[in-house]
């Protein structure tokens, strides 16, 4: 008796027993230790077809020692049935419980993968295109965590398998195997990068695309480059080729699945030290105004040069945006896209069980749109590269993006989307302006309701810098309306009605511009015409006084508890130091008075009683609780309340002073 026939795994094999049976012993037998022997049977070519792909999933859960068995089964069993076992694996991945503990881990591993990648100098556009990244990193698959080590092995097998599979109808197929590549890849929370990277290599070998891919992880079987040598024709292939409907579909099909991963990728994105996304707004800035950068504060281009977590974001996306263009993508079909008010379906069908007819059934993602549109964009205008994207006035178009993706939202809630999201919003927004593109809203209703998404953005956003790009776009587009009635209503209504303290003081900002133009100290023949600002007469100031200088005589910032009274002063601490500096200007800048009636404001107006008082009397309160033994005292110095209240008392001072001089008191 031979080895051979000694060996259950070759004894057993049919005919001796049934198909089922010997499926049986090789599920009760199979282990790491013999995976070898499993290899060996799987290529008998019959058998692999009949059992095959029922040990898909145990397979997975062996991977990486499995991986040869699994690709054996891509090449050589039914591919109809594996790619629908691969598909159900897919979903069953559990991407979404990685641990949190490997983030130094992570890190190390992108750093391993992007000492190959020049992204210095001129190259940076060719990063961002995703050119030129096809070194391999030292780095080793076992740096991966195992769900992304399975997620890479079924991405492998799918390549094999779809290209194996001959029907009229191969968009059915691919239908399904995307849904489920996607539904698994969106449940991760962490090694985007480098499911992002499968996945974009996924599409490449299925479309044929021969651009250069992010760079790899070194593999010990090259997994994911996925040959088809040694394949085995379908054994239930048909012999009429697909219809060129049928190739659209498949090609549709691919272009909804990129914009979703990018949507997804896009959303996962943290903020790391105030860089929201691609930080495309900050970046596009800094070019324009290269000389606002902060002394001693790295820039945001400096930072995306360097920091490998970035680099790894700018290479990610720019692979992605690469391959949409292979894919042929077109700008209009994205920008239509994002301009559909109408709501988004979810996943890549409407229904699964309902497959599309033709490929206009298919819809992009429209958040994965815009993100695509503004990856467009920025090559554009941060590399200066020729692009095919559509022109976006503010109106309407600009008004249309803020509307379908942010001001969909209640008002306590606009401004916490995520911040990558914001990011892009506003980076669009930022390009139409600097194209001094505004455009012409079809209403004053229009005009206002998108100053109040913008602002809105500027007031909740937790990242200091989108609210500083959102604050720009609102004081740009506000100040373009030729009607300065116009503008001074959303002011009033800003003051008046806005919960928002911060808000309120940016729009005693932009009282403040609009007074200081409208009033030169020396104005021009021309600056005197009958044209005359509203902004250059006393109504605007009288018109605002009350929601500039409101009456707190009966508020709580003068209530014998301090406590709740000294949380609201902080809170509403922008405001009272805007409406206090606004107040210090009307008086020191004399040639203000005449014109504006600064004098009758300020002794008729009520703003010394009303305003001014409360607000001394309250600082005078908090000083004295915040020392030692005090009512506000907590057993330790507030240094900065403290510095707050020594602030409001020196305007308070500077006030007092210049009152005293014109002999107002």
């Amino acid at each position: 008796m031979t080895t051979e026939d000694e060996n259950p795994w070759i004894a057993l094999k049919p005919p001796v027993s049934d198909a089922m049976t010997y499926l049986t012993f090789v599920e009760h037998n199979l282990t790491t230790e013999t995976l070898p022997q499993l290899l060996q049977v799987l290529q008998d070519q019959e058998l692999n077809q009949s059992i095959g792909w029922d040990l898909v999933q145990p397979l997975v859960s062996l991977v990486p020692e499995s991986e040869k068995c699994l690709l054996a089964i891509a090449r050589l069993g039914n591919p109809r049935e594996v790619v629908l076992k691969v598909s159900e694996s897919l979903t069953l991945l559990e991407l979404d419980e990685l641990s949190d503990n490997d983030e130094s881990d992570d890190e190390e591993v992108i750093k391993n993968d992007l000492r190959t990648l020049d992204l210095g100098g001129s190259s940076k556009a060719g990063a961002v295109q995703g050119l030129g990244l096809t070194a391999e990193p030292e780095s080793s698959e076992a740096d991966l965590p195992l769900p992304v080590l399975q997620f890479r092995v079924m991405l492998s097998m799918l390549s094999i398998l779809h290209p194996r599979i001959k029907t009229k109808f191969p968009s059915r197929f691919l239908s399904t195997t995307l849904q489920a590549v996607l539904a698994a890849y969106g449940k991760a929370r962490r090694n985007q990068d480098d499911l992002t990277y499968d996945v974009v290599k996924f599409v490449n070998t299925l479309t044929g695309t021969k651009r250069p891919h992010l760079p790899p992880r070194k593999s010990s079987t090259n997994i994911l480059q996925a040959n088809l040598h040694g394949a085995v024709a379908d054994p239930e292939g048909q012999a009429e080729n697909p219809s060129e409907e049928e190739k659209d579909m498949q090609k549709r099909l691919l272009q909804s699945f990129l914009t979703h991963i990018l949507e997804d990728y896009m959303l996962s994105l943290p903020s790391v030290e105030d860089v929201p996304g691609m930080a495309w707004s900050s970046r596009f800035q800094e070019k324009l105004n290269p000389q606002r950068t902060v002394l001693g504060k790295e820039s945001y281009v400096s930072r995306f040069e360097k920091d490998d977590r970035l680099k790894s974001r700018l290479a990610t996306v720019g692979s992605i945006s690469a391959l949409s263009k292979d894919l042929d993508l077109d700008s209009h079909d994205i920008f239509a896209t994002i301009m559909d008010p109408s709501p988004e379906l979810t996943g890549l069908e409407s229904n699964e069980d309902d497959p599309p007819m033709s490929p206009k059934d298919i819809p992009l993602s429209k958040s994965g749109a815009l993100f695509l549109l503004a990856a467009r964009k920025a090559v554009e205008t941060l590399y200066d590269k020729a692009s095919d994207t559509p022109p976006m006035s503010i109106f309407p178009e600009h008004a249309t993006v803020l509307q379908n993706f942010i001001g969909n939202a209640a008002q306590n809630t606009s401004g916490l989307e995520p911040e990558a999201l914001i990011d892009t919003v506003l980076f669009l927004g930022l390009i139409a302006l600097e194209n001094n593109d505004v455009g012409e809203p079809q209403s004053d209703d229009d005009f206002n309701h998108y100053l109040q998404n913008a602002s809105l953005l500027s007031a909740n956003t937790p990242s200091p810098s989108l609210r500083y790009h959102a604050h720009f776009i609102t004081s740009t587009v506000l100040r373009s309306h030729p009607h300065d009635l116009v503008r001074l209503s959303f002011i009033k209504d800003t003051l008046e009605h806005c919960p928002y303290e911060n808000l309120k003081a940016s729009a005693v900002g932009w009282v403040k511009g609009e007074t200081i133009e409208a009033n030169p100290p020396n104005p021009a023949p021309s600056e005197s015409d009958d044209g005359t600002s509203i902004f250059a007469t006393p109504i605007a100031l009288q018109t605002l006084a009350p929601f500039l200088f409101p009456d707190l005589s009966d508020s709580r910032l003068i209530q014998p508890a301090l406590g709740e009274g000294y949380a609201q002063f902080k809170a509403d601490l922008s405001f009272y130091l805007a409406s206090l500096n606004f107040l210090w200007l009307l008086l020191v800048a004399e040639h203000l008075h005449d014109p504006l009636d600064i004098q009758s404001l300020y002794k008729n107006g009520g703003i010394e009683g009303h305003f001014l008082g409360p607000v001394r009397q309250a600082v005078g309160n908090y000083s004295q609780g915040l020392k030692d033994g005090g009512e506000l005292w907590d057993g330790e110095q507030d240094v900065s309340g403290e510095a707050d209240l020594r602030i409001v008392n020196d305007v308070l001072a500077r006030i007092d002073d210049m009152v005293k001089k014109l002999k107002w008191s």
